[in-house]
């Protein structure tokens, strides 16, 4: 058997769902007195799947929580058949969690938990993102007051605003500090959640909608702080001094470039 023909079919067994290696395999490898090349061949093809398992887990920690370690497993096992890894790197390889958990189970709190599997992984894009090159208030500051009308900006590639309608970020919090794991419940009004890491941490804040849309207008539609006055104008006249507030808010928190 050639090399690469013997590589392609060790790839097929960890991949496939048999335990059991092929006679084919078996007879290109050499077992030990304490090993049979059956024995061995089956802990690769566990601890493959073992490693994926212990990456979820690591990944969706809140969701793994929520389950208890065999329904997640079983989740787990069922994601791996229909979406198997694809990228060289494991940081990818939850990517499609979440959209995943919406196909697969059925049930009144599949949308919250959805919504949770989404909500960590957007801590998990946060965390590891381009690290984009952060605007500080001083060089803000050290604008001519003729450049402040055209001035505009972008979120730094971590920053993500998340839509939240569940207390998500409560069953979040209690996976993470270890508390008992409250019900799952809708929230009396929608949320949008700020996700960011400055600083080499990850942060978050919930937003009003009056935030969430200058927010969105200025770093993501394009708004110079001209128009994010004149859209804030209709709220009332303290609108130059709301849109300074909340740019001085967000150049602090690292979230503008």
């Amino acid at each position: 058997m050639r090399l690469n023909d013997w590589q392609l079919a060790l790839e097929a067994y960890l991949l496939g769902e048999r335990v059991e290696p092929d006679n084919t395999l078996q007879a290109s490898l050499l077992g030990s007195p304490t090993l049979s090349v059956e024995q061995g061949l089956q802990i690769y093809h566990h601890a493959y799947r073992a490693r994926l398992l212990e990456v979820l887990r690591e990944d969706f920690a809140a969701v793994h929580y929520w389950l208890g370690d065999e329904q997640f497993e079983q989740l787990v096992s069922a994601y791996l058949k229909a979406n198997p890894s694809r990228h060289y790197s494991l940081r990818w390889f939850g990517e499609r969690f979440a959209d995943f958990i919406g196909q697969h189970l059925q049930g009144g709190q599949t949308a919250a938990l959805v919504e949770l599997a989404r909500l960590e992984w957007a801590f998990t894009l946060a965390f590891d993102a381009a690290q984009g090159e952060p605007l500080s208030l001083a060089q803000v500051a050290s604008l001519a007051p003729e450049e402040w009308p055209g001035l505009q900006v972008r979120l730094v590639p971590s920053a993500q605003c998340l839509p939240l309608r569940f207390n998500s970020l409560a069953l979040w919090q209690a996976a993470k500090a270890g508390f008992a794991f409250p019900p799952s419940t809708a929230l009396a009004q929608p949320m949008q959640c700020l996700l960011w890491r400055h600083d080499l941490l990850s942060h978050y804040r919930s937003l009003d909608s009056a935030e969430a849309d200058a927010l969105q207008g200025m770093a993501v539609h394009g708004w110079n702080f001209a128009q994010l006055c004149e859209q804030l104008a209709e709220q009332g006249d303290d609108a130059p001094l709301r849109a300074a507030g909340w740019l001085k808010q967000w150049l602090g928190e690292g979230l503008l470039q």
